[in-house]
């Protein structure tokens, strides 16, 4: 999965969420319906999503996606707890491995194969751990919890480290997440609400991404430009 581009693969999934400022996640209980979703997504900008290990066929549907997307569309796999699944979704064309909270065997398995890999964390323990061990990025769940005043004190001590809030992410506060210092957020109801797809189809889905990938880099402006 090199493609044409000049940068490793976790140069190049650092770049390409943070380009967005989105990870979207995809909880779906029919593999087939994974393409069409990812398309929406895609679609509407996105560039990385997330699959969960806890849905059914989600290996299959791994597969599908990074064959039918090459580089255009990385993917992640979330909620992977144990080596074992972290060698499955690297062998069925995962990009990424993200973890609910500091795994330290499934990090060292991703750094093994030179994959990137996002850890949970909430505390600032946890982000150091997950730091330490190698961790690519960090999700912080819940995100909404602490709110964008907790990722402002996250930053204050670890202003090297990549963070993305998930969970209780909205359109109302995901600048103020960003201004804060988030390089990205995340969710999945964030991103699908089935009420409006059951009503207007998957468009809901890419004019949601859209929305929020607006929303980011108007608040991007505001940023200080660093060298």
């Amino acid at each position: 999965m090199n493609g044409n581009r000049d940068l490793s693969l976790k140069e190049y999934v650092i770049k390409q969420t943070k380009s967005t400022g989105i990870l979207p996640c995809i909880k779906l209980h029919k593999k087939d319906d994974y393409i069409a979703y990812a398309q929406a997504m895609y679609d509407g900008g996105a560039r990385v999503i997330e699959v969960t290990m806890t849905t059914p066929g989600v290996l299959e549907a791994i597969e599908a996606i990074s064959s039918h997307f090459g580089d255009k569309l990385l993917v992640a796999a979330g909620t992977v707890l144990d080596p074992t699944s972290a060698r499955e979704v690297i062998m069925h064309g995962g990009s990424i491995i993200v973890n609910p909270c500091v795994v330290d065997d499934v990090i060292d398995l991703a750094n093994r194969y030179n994959v990137p890999v996002f850890s949970g964390a909430f505390s600032a323990t946890e982000v150091f751990n997950a730091m330490r061990k190698g961790a690519t990025m960090v999700k912080i769940f819940p995100g909404a919890l602490g709110g964008p005043k907790y990722m402002t004190n996250l930053k204050m001590v670890f202003p090297d480290v990549n963070l993305i809030p998930s969970g209780g992410i909205t359109p109302e506060n995901a600048a103020e997440f960003i201004k804060c210092g988030a390089c990205a957020v995340s969710g999945a109801r964030t991103f699908m609400d089935f009420g409006k797809i059951e009503k207007e189809g998957l468009i809901s889905v890419t004019n949601q991404v859209k929305k929020f990938i607006d929303i980011i880099a108007e608040a991007k402006k505001d940023l200080p430009i660093i060298p």
